[in-house]
């Protein structure tokens, strides 16, 4: 029998202490995302030439990456479904199927930057390009990091173990999707 550690089933506020954790993990990305988005917001404001730099921005890369990432949250959903219901297997194909989301997302973002930085729009170009990669880039690491953690939900999932850790992957990667839906008309819409 698998030792299973007391957090997971332990629970002090009514919530189960896995959950609050990772509501406590949004909590704190909200404030660090809040912060830069209203910074990137008030200095837009107070730039007028920053449209001329945004229009710079290839808005059908980022309405791709926009329907991968809700796409990727219509399966982590389906997951957790599958996950309450006590199917493993079929919860970890469709986590496997949010990990190719996250895996289209990043590969996209990466040939839209080479190409930008090919046409000099660098991080050092000038503030809105610093702006653009900061937030796009601090993103696109959360992106990574719930790939690489949904990866590892799979492969317990799949051996139905620890079936409660999908629930948790899917709050934080639909957080993650929250985050894009404010970045995309900020980065590529508002021009």
């Amino acid at each position: 029998m698998t030792a299973v550690p007391i957090a997971t089933g332990r629970s002090v506020t009514g919530m189960p202490t896995g959950k609050l954790a990772v509501w406590w993990v949004v909590a704190s990305e909200v404030v660090i995302f809040g912060g830069l988005l209203g910074s990137y917001v008030m200095h837009r404001l107070a730039h007028g030439a920053w449209a001329d730099y945004a229009a710079n921005t290839n808005m059908w890369i980022g309405a791709t990456n926009t329907l991968v990432l809700l796409s990727s949250s219509l399966s982590a959903v389906m997951a957790h479904n599958a996950a309450s219901k006590g199917d493993g297997k079929r919860a970890a194909k469709l986590i496997w199927l949010t990990v190719l989301g996250a895996a289209t997302f990043t590969t996209i973002k990466a040939f839209e930057w080479s190409m930008e930085i090919s046409h000099g729009y660098t991080i050092t170009a000038n503030t809105f390009w610093s702006f653009y990669y900061t937030a796009a880039g601090l993103h696109a690491l959360h992106v990574i990091g719930g790939a690489i953690i949904m990866a590892i939900i799979a492969v317990a999932a799949a051996r139905n173990e620890n079936l409660h850790r999908v629930e948790l992957i899917g709050i934080y990667w639909h957080f993650v999707d929250v985050v894009w839906i404010f970045l995309f008309p900020l980065l590529y819409i508002a021009k």
